[in-house]
């Protein structure tokens, strides 16, 4: 990577935390930030999305990355300075280079593949050298439809906006291809009533590929809504339970092994935030299930 692209993304990077430090300050509940486990465990995307700077969008994003398994190997594009060139299909997903390659940073030059690598956008927006967009955001999707998992943040306050902006002439990803976005997170900033701003997730949706029946017919389904943050209540209500087959299909699992499964990360989750371990290290160490004692902070 270009090193003033990496100075950038360096400067730009908000403090970690760790997915239980932010259960434990409301932005995610356990449930569903099991769910968030489980599927970026699975290497399907993840896109968070907030409207304004400062929503948390990229800290929420960082925690729940920690998720992905030891064996898969996370690459970081390089913004505007993003060349494909490590990509093996980047061509046959409509990436055009133009001039020479870049020397492949350590890592790429490795053989990668769809079960290998995790592709990750700091985010999908022109606001900063590092950030993705354009054909190179087109390329990034179009990798998730033949079974990459990608990651990325946006500047978005709905779902309907993710899909409005990746649509746009600048990007034109079409709708069969935005059906493998995977897990969708839209976070807001709520005043509460002792006037602290919050960062909460208000939003949760599962992407469902296009995919075919016994018959051979294309079947198109929409966007799930896996939660849904109650104003009443301020909480969020959970709808995974609607597209627990579907997932578990996906996963070559048996739906009630998934369902035990989501249930037992969430009550680890929610130990884990009742006994006051919330460092990232401790955490990233319970969620691998390293077999040594969680460091607790108080």
């Amino acid at each position: 990577m270009d090193d003033r692209i990496a100075w950038l993304r360096a400067a730009t990077a908000p403090p970690r935390r760790s997915i239980v430090e932010l259960i434990d300050g409301g932005v995610i509940d356990a449930e569903l930030a099991a769910l968030a486990w489980l599927l970026v465990e699975a290497r399907l995307p993840l896109i968070v999305a907030g409207l304004a700077r400062g929503t948390g969008k990229t800290t929420l994003f960082e925690a729940l990355l920690d998720c992905l398994p030891p064996t898969v190997r996370r690459i970081d594009l390089a913004g505007v300075a993003e060349d494909f060139a490590w990509l093996p299909e980047a061509e046959s997903l409509g990436w055009r280079a133009e001039g020479p390659p870049a020397p492949s940073a350590p890592g790429r030059a490795l053989p990668i593949t769809p079960a290998s690598a995790y592709l990750v956008a700091a985010e999908l927006s022109t606001h900063l050298p590092v950030y993705t967009w354009g054909v190179a955001a087109r390329t990034l999707v179009r990798a998730a439809s033949i079974g990459y998992g990608i990651g990325a943040t946006m500047h978005a306050d709905r779902l309907e906006d993710v899909h409005d902006d990746l649509r746009s002439r600048d990007v034109g990803c079409t709708d069969d291809e935005l059906s493998y976005l995977g897990l969708i997170l839209v976070v807001r900033p709520e005043r509460a009533p002792d006037g602290h701003v919050r960062r909460r997730v208000v939003a949760a949706h599962y992407a469902r590929p296009v995919g075919r029946d016994e018959h051979g017919h294309v079947q198109r389904l929409p966007p799930a809504v896996v939660a849904a943050r109650d104003e009443r209540t301020g909480r969020l209500e959970h709808f995974a339970w609607g597209v627990m087959p579907e997932l578990a299909i996906r996963l070559g699992r048996k739906a009630g092994d998934l369902e035990r499964d989501l249930a037992d990360r969430a009550a680890l989750l929610e130990r884990l935030a009742g006994e006051g371990v919330v460092d990232v290290d401790s955490v990233r160490g319970a969620v691998a299930g390293r077999d040594r004692a969680p460091r607790r902070v108080h």
